[in-house]
């Protein structure tokens, strides 16, 4: 009884493995929400025609790059990059990371509207650093392109 109770399991299963496709017309596609439309990239389609990015949300840093000169090991740096969206679309900042745990940044989470503005905090620990130390974060957002960089540079001086 066994043996046949196993013999038909597996015929099932072959019978219901199937080299057709599915059926295109059962999938439904349903709207895309606000956040949806926020995030989604209108030049992402690399098949598409050249795509028209005057539309999308533009990421703009009054100083993308922050030089803190010679500091004492140990010092916290902490900087604010101020932005501007000068873009057509509402901004959405949905990551923000630097090369390690020493460098911490923090960035608004809700949509930053066209010609609003903005901080990215940057906290720098120097603790067990030295010598010249340029630390990048990079964001992502819905911009073009995804991701853009800011940095932190300077010298950390061990007495």
């Amino acid at each position: 009884m066994l043996r046949i109770s196993v013999i038909l399991l597996l015929l099932a299963g072959l019978w219901a493995c199937s080299d057709a496709p599915a059926d295109e017309g059962s999938v439904e596609e349903k709207p895309a929400g606000t956040t949806a439309s926020l995030i989604r990239n209108p030049v992402a389609d690399q098949d598409a025609a050249p795509a028209d990015t005057s539309l999308v949300a533009k990421l703009t840093f009054e100083e993308p790059e922050y030089h803190f000169g010679e500091v004492k090991e140990g010092t916290t740096v902490r900087r604010s990059f101020r932005f501007t969206n000068t873009g057509r679309a509402p901004l959405l900042i949905t990551d923000a990371r630097s090369t390690c745990g020493c460098t911490v940044p923090s960035y608004p989470r809700q949509p930053i509207a066209p010609g609003e503005g903005g901080v990215v905090e940057v906290v720098f620990n120097t603790a067990h650093k030295y010598g010249r130390q340029r630390k990048p974060v990079t964001l992502t957002a819905n911009t073009y392109p995804s991701l853009t960089t800011i940095y932190v540079d300077g010298t950390i001086i061990n007495e």
